[in-house]
Parts: structure tokens; C-alpha cells; sequence
């Protein structure tokens, strides 16, 4: 049974040699990337995040990835067009850190919620605070939407 099953797969295998489907493939006659390199465990971890274009910080634990977005919370604000859009953004932020230390998951590090007074303030300075002299002032319009991280839970299911 096998060797009808390894002599037709061989068949297919030829048959698609001789039609030229296997010519002009992606990286021919170009050596295999990270041949000369030491392992590492996690390489298929890093191929695939290079590959998809995904940040790396999707991998950090849940703790750091909210310590890092209220780090960044003056650069994600920064578009934002009214404080009541500003305030809403902290107060999202604000209750992903409340429901992460109501059922803590990961390392235990400490995260406190954003003041969203402190974030109105910054947001206030940077819009009257003047443009750069030596580059073109950003258009409100054409500036990147604020990004919104979803949450990874696939087995929630969402009413909305």
C-alpha cells in the first residue's frame, strides 16, 4: 500500500518538474538564511513576526504591554482631535489596567492607571507647543489613526 502511495507522489513530483512548476521558485540558488548562525529556540518565533510584519511586542507579557502603551500615551494621544477623545482613550487604557489587576495573569509587576488629567495637559502643550521650523507641520487630516489594541481573547465571544 505505501509503495503505490510513494510511487504515485513520485509520479506527481516528476510530472510537475517536467511542466516547470518548480522552476523560478522564491529564493533558488540562494543559500539557506541563518545557515552559518547559532540556533536559537525561538527562530521560528522571529521568522514568523518578521515575516507578518507584526510587532515584537505582542509577545510581552500582559503587565509590560500596558506599562508600555501608558509610556507611549502622549505619542498615541497626540492626534487625537477633542479632549473628551482624549480622556475616552485614557479611560479605555485605564480599564484594561483595572481588569488586569482585578484577575492578574503573567509576572506580578506593578501597573497603575494613566491620570487622565496628566494626559489632557500634555495633549494641551503639544497642540500649542509650535511646529518644528526645519520640516512641514503634520496635517490633522492625513495623521495616522490612533491605534487601538485589540485583546488577544479568541474564546471570548463579543455581544456588540
Amino acid at each position: 500500500m505505501t509503495d503505490r502511495w510513494e510511487a504515485a507522489a513520485e509520479a506527481q513530483i516528476r510530472a510537475a518538474q517536467d511542466r516547470g512548476e518548480f522552476d523560478n521558485l522564491p529564493g533558488m540558488g540562494k543559500p539557506l538564511p541563518g545557515r552559518n548562525t547559532p540556533y536559537d529556540e525561538s527562530w521560528w518565533i522571529k521568522s514568523f513576526l518578521e515575516r507578518e510584519k507584526l510587532p515584537g511586542d505582542l509577545l510581552l507579557p500582559t503587565p509590560l504591554q500596558l506599562r508600555r502603551r501608558i509610556e507611549q500615551l502622549p505619542d498615541e494621544v497626540r492626534y487625537l482631535p477633542t479632549e473628551e477623545s482624549v480622556r475616552a482613550y485614557v479611560g479605555e487604557l485605564n480599564a484594561q489596567v483595572v481588569a488586569w489587576l482585578r484577575n492578574p495573569t503573567g509576572p506580578r509587576i506593578a501597573v497603575r492607571p494613566a491620570n487622565a488629567d496628566e494626559a489632557v495637559q500634555q495633549w494641551r502643550a503639544m497642540r500649542a507647543a509650535p511646529a518644528p521650523a526645519a520640516g512641514p507641520q503634520p496635517d490633522l487630516a492625513d495623521a495616522p489613526p490612533c491605534r487601538r489594541r485589540a485583546r488577544w481573547r479568541f474564546w471570548r465571544r463579543r455581544d456588540r
